[in-house]
């Protein structure tokens, strides 16, 4: 991540550039959802992944292997909105998105849902740490460390998420915007 430049202030809002800790923070946030999603995605191939054979015998069946995979690429794809708290299409909406595409994109309207959802991430994880302490009959011994290993990472995705959005708040407060047209 040593290449990983800044991006320029966004010509339209004259808003400053993310600090590089804010950056490095949003492309961490993508990393660590994805040991869950890619052990998850071994369930959707069939591999117990640390399960018994009766432990895994729920994960069998077409709906839950549906549901795995949609909450594995749920759960990077709203990890990855985090990267548009520190790049341009955090500030103008991309051109290419029908009918609100190159308008300004209104701080609240990111700074609300992505506050929520670090506030709702960090309660969500918080009690990951204590994987440990809990038997867990339908896993083999090994399993369970894996899990533990593979899950734990999501207890930063809150505090980040929380980071990178004070980040962004700051820099948009403290930012001129221009004065509505007309």
């Amino acid at each position: 991540m040593s290449g990983m430049s800044l991006p320029p202030a966004s010509p339209v809002t004259s808003v400053p550039a993310p600090p590089r800790w804010a950056v490095l923070a949003a492309h961490l946030t993508v990393l660590v959802v994805l040991p869950s999603g890619l052990w998850r995605i071994l369930w959707v191939l069939g591999l117990p992944a640390g399960y018994t054979d009766a432990g895994f015998a729920p994960f069998e069946t077409a709906g839950a292997k549906l549901w795995m995979l949609t909450l594995s690429v749920a759960g990077e794809l709203v990890a990855l909105l985090t990267l548009g708290l520190v790049r341009p299409w955090g500030e103008v909406v991309p051109r290419w998105i029908p009918l609100i595409g190159g308008r300004r994109v209104r701080p609240l309207a990111a700074v609300v849902p992505a506050a929520v959802g670090a506030a709702v991430l960090t309660a969500l994880w918080a009690v990951m740490p204590l994987w440990w302490t809990q038997p867990h009959e339908d896993m083999t011994a090994t399993g369970s460390v894996l899990v533990g290993i593979v899950y734990q990472p999501l207890v930063l995705w809150g505090p980040l998420t929380a980071a990178v959005t004070l980040s962004y708040h700051r820099r948009h407060r403290l930012a001129p915007h221009p004065a509505p047209a007309g």
